[in-house]
């Protein structure tokens, strides 16, 4: 039985597939039908420059106009998406602007990416918290989407919270998706952080974090990016920035990146390394403890573990400090999402696997000097699956990538069977009565 204490609010966010953004597009011949020395690309593009100059702009003007009720400023997104493929392809040097638009229409898709599932949220304060009503909060929601193919995208949500628990507004998203760019980070930059493998990622064209759509961009991801654990981290000089860990799936493997951003707009994406990089799961704490980046982790994919670093990107010695205890956890359990620093320690939102392969929501508290030491755990879960949550596109499903208090009362955002988000709230003084 899940905790009677947890109210559930009633917005919910559903999959929208007339959300698009722009892709990159470039067909490839299978193995067995390449033409040497005449790539695919190379015959789609000599097919286009046959055309004469009329039939050119007929079709520069029917990709504007199918393209322009969705998406701004399409000629110099698809002069962009020229630029991008044109050390691929043979180019003439001397295109007409109509023909360069031409090519970049033939090398983008328009992709619906959460015409499947809007799902796996976690939720941060948002950086901009002008105009906000006393006692309330703005936020921003990070939520993964699948699209065609089964592709995860993160995507963003922001809305307000307050002053009443019960106020809980979502603001509409923006009117389009804006894909990334991806730029040469600032050599400066990569010497400062070490990272061994740097992607910057410009979405510089989106007026709000709901317009910016995270799609995979290098081979590490090329089958997805999953479920962000957003954190909103307290430097030592006490500047803050948003970071947070993600599983990049590939045709090969899968492995822990981590992301950072301080206007939703600019990011940065580096691999993580050690052990822990090839496992599930991990979440940051949302500070330093004893001068060391802290983390949690789904190591062996059945039991929490926690490390310490000198840096977030590389991991090693995690300990195991929560095994499965309950039923409804029997299987495995993990972290949904980074530890919340409260007055009684840190607040761990868990889930765990039980029969029939059913995710439940749980909680735990650790100690905030030393959080291998757990305090208290739920015995029973927080938010199980029930009648009208059972069924979706993985049913018997509840799951989260990060929740949010304010004052003591807990804002957690939670997937519906891997389709739909939804939103709960609990007393904190209630939630941490009931552990053991």
């Amino acid at each position: 039985m899940a905790a009677t204490f947890v109210r559930h609010l009633k917005p919910t966010l559903l999959p929208d597939p007339k959300r698009t953004v722009i892709r990159p597009f470039l067909p490839e011949d299978p193995a067995p039908f390449a033409v040497e020395g005449a790539p695919r690309g190379d015959r789609i593009v000599d097919r286009l420059l046959a055309l004469d100059d009329a039939r050119t702009a007929d079709l520069v003007e029917a990709i504007v106009e199918g393209l322009g009720a969705r998406h701004r400023e399409v000629p110099a997104l698809l002069l962009r998406r020229f630029d991008e493929v044109a050390a691929q392809l043979d180019l003439p040097p001397d295109l007409s602007e109509a023909r360069r638009m031409l090519i970049g229409g033939y090398c983008s898709a328009e992709y619906s990416f959460e015409a499947a599932a809007l799902f796996n949220p976690s939720i941060v304060p948002h950086p901009d918290q002008s105009d906000c009503a006393d006692g309330a909060i703005r936020f921003v929601l990070s939520l993964r989407g699948i699209g065609e193919g089964h592709l995860s995208s993160v995507t963003f949500r922001t809305g307000t919270w307050g002053p009443d628990d019960d106020d809980l507004v979502l603001h509409p998203p923006g009117p389009q998706g804006v894909p990334p760019v991806v730029e040469e980070p600032d050599p400066e930059l990569v010497r400062q952080i070490g990272a061994k493998a740097l992607v910057q990622l410009n979405c510089g064209d989106a007026r709000e974090p709901s317009e910016t759509v995270l799609f995979p961009v290098v081979p590490s991801q090329s089958r997805g990016i999953e479920d962000l654990r957003l954190v909103q981290f307290c430097e030592d000089d006490g500047r803050t920035t948003y970071m947070g860990s993600y599983t990049a799936v590939c045709a090969e493997s899968a492995r822990q990146e981590l992301l950072q951003t301080d206007d939703f707009r600019l990011f940065h994406m580096h691999p993580v390394e050690g052990p822990v990089a090839s496992g599930k799961g991990m979440a940051l704490f949302p500070r330093k403890i004893g001068g060391k980046f802290a983390a949690l982790f789904r190591h062996d994919n059945e039991n929490l573990w926690y490390a310490t670093s000198d840096t977030p990107l590389a991991w090693d010695r995690p300990v195991r400090i929560m095994e499965p205890a309950y039923p409804w956890e029997f299987v495995q359990i993990g972290n949904c999402g980074s530890p919340i620093e409260i007055d009684e320690g840190w607040l761990v939102l868990t889930h765990g696997v039980g029969m029939v392969r059913s995710y439940c929501i749980g909680a735990a508290l650790l100690d905030r000097d030393d959080p291998t030491k757990v305090l208290g755990r739920l015995p029973e879960p927080l938010i199980a699956p029930d009648g009208e949550t059972w069924d979706g596109y993985v049913p018997n499903v509840v799951y989260s990538c990060g929740a949010m208090v304010r004052g003591r009362t807990l804002l957690l955002p939670y997937a519906l069977a891997d389709d739909m988000t939804s939103f709960a709230i609990a007393p904190l003084d209630d939630l941490l009565a009931a552990m053991r």
